[in-house]
């Protein structure tokens, strides 16, 4: 038996050759000068498989190798916690794409003209792809229309322009698609709900923290729609974009009106989170039924607590990855892939259920944890759907 040289043998066993003609060859070092040479060639190959390897990890699945794309996420209250899931859902589909992360911008409080300006600044760096809530009916119509005739494809999310009182949708732009909760639908929704617990109709409050805004006023006129046929009083009580005042004005309408209320509702998920302190506050913990919208940590330990009855979850994160998913395949194919609207969905989240979205720390619910397999066992509960057949 011929003796292989142990360069050569090295060599074969790093590039893990399987037995065969070739492997066998280049242990004997048939064709070859000399074993050094055969090694010198074995790890060069190995090398060069390596650098393939290396640069088909920065290309997503089969996809073909991209431009750099930036696309831009305009948004009407950048620091609020509902938002936090969203911008983890656009980062991790950006990472799987192989695409640069999304910029992330423009208003803390519910201000039009910041966001406007904001998607003006997009439309001018030459993205390649701007996704906003349309919170106006009106405003957003012409910077829409700029960027698509610049031919930058947008998308909208979380809101899609204004409502008639009959749930029509009134779109104020020509974006490509909306990706979101049908959210008088949801309204419609909590209406019914509130009527499940409040079985004896009288005087109930919604409060919400912007009225007339797109992304929230729908919610309030769908419940109000099925309320107010039923015998309800529906209040609305604003409560402001900025966190640090929609306590402050809960506990004054609470106080003004404990004696008649016979439930407390909200349709944001400020107003929701805070609803619970505002109860407390006033004496009104348990004495009527509360709930309202999205899954910030203190509604979910409020509900656990049993302060609140349930809370609606619209799925945010979904909101930042598929905007961003579907902008990358509308660049991808030239346009030929064009994004549908995409209902996210809604879900009653309430004591029976609270304990999987309490106890499972993920981005995918607003945790600063990183991407992860979260555990599923058992029969899977169909959430309520929200799109009209």
């Amino acid at each position: 038996m011929r003796k292989v040289d142990p360069k050569v043998e090295e060599a074969v066993e790093t590039l893990n050759m399987k037995d065969g003609p070739t492997r066998r060859r280049l242990l004997g070092g048939t064709g070859l000068i000399s074993a050094t040479a055969a090694a010198s060639a074995l790890l060069t190959a190995c090398g060069s498989s390596s650098s393939t390897a290396n640069a088909a990890k920065n290309v997503a699945g089969n996809f073909p190798r991209t431009p750099p794309w930036q696309f831009w996420f305009d948004n009407h209250v950048t620091t609020n916690l509902f938002f936090v899931p969203t911008q983890s859902g656009f980062a991790d589909a950006a990472a799987l794409l192989g695409i640069p992360k999304p910029k992330w911008g423009g208003s803390q409080n519910s201000v039009v003209p910041q966001m406007v300006s904001y998607m003006n600044t997009a439309i001018a760096a030459k993205a390649n792809g701007i996704a906003v809530p349309v919170i106006s009916a009106t405003a957003f119509t012409t910077p829409v229309a700029n960027a698509m005739n610049a031919g930058i494809p947008v998308i909208t999310y979380n809101a899609d322009g204004a409502y008639t009182s009959n749930g029509t949708p009134q779109i104020g732009t020509n974006r490509l698609c909306y990706v979101g909760q049908a959210l008088y639908l949801s309204g419609q929704q909590l209406g019914e709900r509130i009527k499940s617990l409040v079985t004896t109709p009288g005087e109930v409050v919604i409060f919400i923290a912007t009225p007339g805004a797109g992304n929230i006023q729908p919610r309030f006129d769908g419940a109000a729609a099925v309320l107010t046929p039923a015998g309800f009083t529906v209040h609305s009580s604003t409560t402001g974009a900025a966190t640090a005042g929609e306590l402050t004005a809960e506990k004054a309408f609470l106080l003004g009106n404990k004696s008649k209320l016979k439930g407390a509702f909200a349709v944001d998920a400020g107003s929701t989170e805070l609803l619970s302190q505002a109860l407390a506050a006033t004496g009104l913990v348990g004495k009527i039924p509360a709930g309202g919208f999205d899954l910030t940590l203190g509604t979910l330990n409020a509900i656990k607590a049993g302060q609140l009855d349930f809370t609606i979850d619209q799925e945010p994160y979904l909101q930042g990855f598929l905007p961003c998913l579907y902008l990358y395949l509308y660049n991808l194919t030239g346009g030929l892939v064009r994004p549908p609207d995409t209902d996210t969905g809604l879900t009653f989240v309430t004591k029976s259920n609270v304990a999987p979205y309490l106890n499972s720390k993920t981005s995918y619910e607003g945790s600063a944890a990183k991407p992860t397999v979260v555990p599923r066992s058992g029969p899977i509960q169909n959430p309520v759907a929200t799109t009209s057949t």
